[in-house]
């Protein structure tokens, strides 16, 4: 499908929004497990979703910190493949990260601490911005053009 030629389609937002939000937890989940699986006694929603797991004094808080971090990095990968459009990756990332508040919400009240604040800001900035480049890399590629020649 040509870009120009784009309808509006929400049942397929939707699927991307689910899809990338998907993505996005799964690679937090493995991420988590690695850096700060092996710290705690049990991984559990916690880390995922309570503002306060997310603090500097711990050794396990810069292990949650880093799996955001290299979770949002993991996301601008996912924008390039599932949302495929520079245009449109700061419209998904924040949408990411405003569901993610919204569940942070839900399960732990509203985030007071200013380093969820900012960890948080970070990864989208980084999801949105490294996106937005990957796709803009991808779409001023060379289309490549090939001549085939029939012999007779």
């Amino acid at each position: 499908m040509f870009y120009g030629s784009v309808v509006w389609d929400p049942w397929l937002i939707v699927a991307q929004i689910v899809c990338i939000q998907c993505l996005y937890y799964l690679t937090l989940g493995v991420f988590m497990t690695i850096l700060v699986g092996t710290r705690v006694s049990r991984m559990s929603l916690v880390y995922f979703f309570d503002y306060a797991t997310i603090t500097l004094s711990t050794v396990t808080g810069w292990g949650i910190i880093a799996s955001f971090v290299l979770s949002s990095v993991a996301g601008a990968g996912f924008l390039l493949y599932v949302i495929e459009r520079a245009k449109k990756c700061l419209d998904f990332a924040a949408t990411l990260y405003i569901i993610h508040l919204c569940i942070c919400i839900l399960y732990g009240g509203w985030p007071s601490s200013i380093t969820w604040w900012v960890v948080n800001g970070t990864g989208l900035a980084i999801t949105a911005l490294l996106g937005e480049y990957l796709c803009i890399k991808r779409e001023l590629q060379e289309i490549p053009i090939s001549r085939l020649r029939t012999s007779k």
